[in-house]
């Protein structure tokens, strides 16, 4: 299962990661409720499918027992023992893991880091995730809740960002950051003439990230500058992230990875000019992911699955 702030997706997955069946339901805001959908799902695929083991992808900090929720922004556990709580109400062994390291591990097993000892991958979405694996094992840090790369500090004094710190990464290379790039630029540019001004005049809100991206394919200059922008940051971010871990493959993933055309070729390029020793040391492969929004699922039954063999 993968539970986010807007649904629980659930699947059943092979031993080869490939999803059999899925089905979705909404992210209740009580903490009862959603422990209530969580099983309901799991009754209902159970009913179709043998069922050895359950995993559960939380978007928030999974304590190192990997038992325990300790925070989730968006749902409602606080230092809750999720994973005994479930356990007990679907009658299979569960095992807990960050969304974003599920996502990881499921790209390395089947996707588009396949085989690599060293890899990273950054969840461009709304804000950004990110999972880390070293000699192909997950990397959770001392407390569970390592990588945070969405909130290393590009710009000093930059951007408010939700985390109470200003110039985070996420806050330029985001979703969020692409909408907020984009009104910036119509603001310094009010000569110009486009499809995005017409609308942020009439509705601020309604220039998305997903507007903008949308307007760029269409020619759109604004919005094409914006991309721009984001291609640099995106380049800068993971050249931070390769000087640290120095990985063989990036893989880009979430829903501005969608629009990857768009930026992909232009952030490879700054990566390649921003990376410490560029010229005498390999660079790694910049891929965007395989398994698209399926790969927490996929991760989580893989560690399940793995987690229940033991």
């Amino acid at each position: 299962m993968d539970v986010g702030g807007t649904s629980v997706r659930a699947g059943v997955v092979d031993e080869q990661g490939a999803l059999l069946d899925t089905t979705r339901v909404g992210t209740p805001s009580d903490e009862g409720a959603l422990e209530d959908a969580i099983s309901g799902v799991v009754e209902e695929l159970r009913n179709r499918h043998d069922v050895a083991a359950a995993g559960l992808a939380v978007a928030g900090f999974v304590g190192t027992d990997r038992r325990t929720v300790m925070f989730a922004p968006h749902l409602a556990w606080r230092a809750a023992p999720v994973a005994e709580r479930i356990a007990k109400r679907v009658g299979l062994p569960v095992t807990l893991e960050h969304d974003a390291n599920a996502a990881t591990l499921a790209e390395h097993r089947f996707g588009a880091a396949r085989g690599a000892k060293v890899a990273a991958l950054v969840a461009v979405g709304t804000g950004i995730g990110a999972g880390l694996l070293l000699d192909g094992e997950i990397y959770r840090g001392a407390h569970g809740v390592a990588p945070e790369l969405g909130h290393l500090t590009v710009v000093r004094g930059g951007r408010p960002c939700p985390c109470g710190k200003y110039g985070c990464w996420e806050r330029y290379c985001s979703g969020t950051a692409l909408a907020a790039t984009a009104i910036e630029l119509l603001a310094k540019h009010p000569g110009r003439s486009t499809v995005l001004a017409r609308e942020a005049a009439g509705d601020p809100g309604s220039v998305t990230g997903r507007r903008v991206a949308g307007a760029a394919r269409d020619g759109d200059p604004i919005a094409q500058l914006a991309m721009t922008e984001l291609s640099r940051w995106l380049g800068e971010g993971l050249a931070l992230v390769a000087d640290v871990f120095d990985p063989e493959v990036m893989v880009v993933a979430g829903g501005v990875s969608e629009s990857s055309p768009l930026f992909l070729d232009e952030a490879r390029e700054h990566y390649a000019a921003a990376i410490t020793g560029s010229r005498h040391r390999p660079l790694a492969r910049i891929r965007t992911a395989q398994l698209g929004d399926d790969a927490a699922i996929v991760g989580a039954a893989t560690l399940a699955r793995e987690a229940a063999a033991r």
